[in-house]
Parts: C-alpha cells; structure tokens; sequence
C-alpha cells in the first residue's frame, strides 16, 4: 500500500515536471532553472522516501566537471537535488517511460557508448558547455555497478576538461538503510533487473538513504586522459571506503518561489 501511495505521488511529480518544462522553462534564467530542478529534485525524492544525506562540499558553479560512480536510475536525481548539472548519460536513457522527458529537458547530453566518433562529438560539446560555465557531470563507468566495487573508467570524456582546462571534482555516491548503515541494493539498476522492477523495489523498500560524498577538486596538472581518470578512479574509492555510516536525512526545502519566471 505504502508503494502503490508512493506511485501516484511520484507520477503526479514527474507530470508536474513536464508541463514545466515544456511551458516554463524556457522563460527562465539560468539561476531559476538550476532552482527549479534543485527543488523538483529534492521533492521526488521526497515522494519516493527516500532520505539524502550531502556530504562535503558541493559545486558552487562553473565551469565544473564533475565525475561519479554510477548504481541506479536514482543517481542523476539525487545529484541534481544536492547541486543541478549538465548530465551526459547514453542515448537509450532519453527513451524511458516519463523519466526519460524530464532528463531530456534538463539539457542531458546523450552519448552512444559504442561509437568512438561520438564520443568525439560529445566532448566537442562538453567543453563548449564548460567554456561557457556550466557544470557538466559524467559516469565514467559507463553503466551502472552493483555499487560494491568500481568499474573501470573509461577515460574518453575526461578530455574535455583537459582542452579547456576545467577542474574536477570526484564524487561518491552510495545506497544505505537508514538503521543500519549498510549499503542498500533497492535501488540498484544492473544486470537483467528492468527499469521498472528497480523502479518498484525502490518504492516497497523503506529506509533508504541515498549519500553524496564531494572530494576536493582537481586540475590534470600535466596528465593525461587515462592517468587522470585512474587516479579519479582511486580517488572515488576512497571516498566510497572511508564514508561513515548515514543517519536517515531529508532533502533540505527551497522556496519554489525562488525559480518564478520573473
């Protein structure tokens, strides 16, 4: 019962979501829409039960790459609910149910993973978007993991940060039950596990608490793409090792008013 109460709210967001973006966004400054998809953030995963718990120090603004581990649907939300960024995500993501909308029309950039020319294209882009001083996130792994140990990095994307000499900033982020601590696969999104079978055990699965952890920011200082991308690699790890358990938390509240079309 408390998941089918969860499905309904979490469609009437998501609805909600859409006609904003469709009629609203537009009209809106920079500064408005990054509130905007903050507050619509931090409110599904308010819809969804699920708690967030920030750590470190998060973004201020661009220009900004900033690179994460990758487990579930839920990441790109949760990143968006602590600080709003120019996702690069791969191309069938633009193809989900509703979802798929909403990440669309946040300015995601999408990349088929297969090709190498474009990921070629995508990092044309990317560094267009931090030359012009947006915050730009990746998924180095490529897909998401089952959140116990990292995949490999695929370093492609990191040389948009080197041609414009953006810094970056490597991010952890992790599932955890708020009562115990330990890591939580509900949200999990890998291997045969479909869209809406996560989608579903995240819902029926009380007590999740999704962590962010920032790591302190970085310059390639003289290394290359495949250099700097293990190093972020380690780097990630460490922050996934040495992250106490999370309390359950809420997402803190922004005054919607604050992203009105003026």
């Amino acid at each position: 019962m408390r998941a089918l109460v969860r499905i309904v709210r979490v469609l009437v967001h998501v609805l909600s979501g859409l006609w904003t973006i469709r009629r609203q966004f537009d009209r809106l400054s920079p500064a408005q829409r990054q509130t905007l998809v903050r507050t619509w953030s931090q409110r599904m995963l308010q819809h969804l039960g699920i708690g967030l718990q920030v750590r470190g120090q998060p973004p201020a603004g661009g220009p900004l790459l900033v690179v994460a581990n990758h487990i579930s649907w839920l990441d790109i939300v949760v990143m968006n609910a602590a600080c709003p960024a120019r996702f690069v995500s791969k191309s069938d993501v633009k193809h989900w149910p509703l979802l798929g909308a909403l990440i669309t029309g946040a300015g995601t950039l999408y990349i088929e993973r297969e090709s190498r020319r474009d990921a070629m294209r995508v990092v044309h882009h990317m560094a267009e978007a931090l030359d012009a001083g947006d915050v730009v996130a990746v998924f180095p792994e490529g897909t998401t993991g089952d959140g116990r140990a990292l995949l490999p990095f695929h370093a492609n994307l990191l040389q948009a940060a080197i041609a414009t000499h953006a810094p970056v900033q490597p991010v952890a982020l992790a599932f955890v039950d708020a009562a115990s601590g330990q890591r939580s696969d509900a949200p999990v999104y890998v291997g045969n596990t479909t869209l809406l079978a996560s989608i579903w055990r995240t819902l029926s699965t009380p007590g999740v608490v999704a962590v962010i952890t920032y790591g302190a920011t970085q310059q390639a200082a003289g290394r290359d793409r495949r250099v700097w991308s293990a190093d972020l690699r380690q780097t990630i790890q460490q922050l996934l090792s040495t992250a106490p358990p999370a309390a359950a938390t809420q997402p803190p509240r922004v005054n919607p008013t604050d992203a009105r079309p003026q």
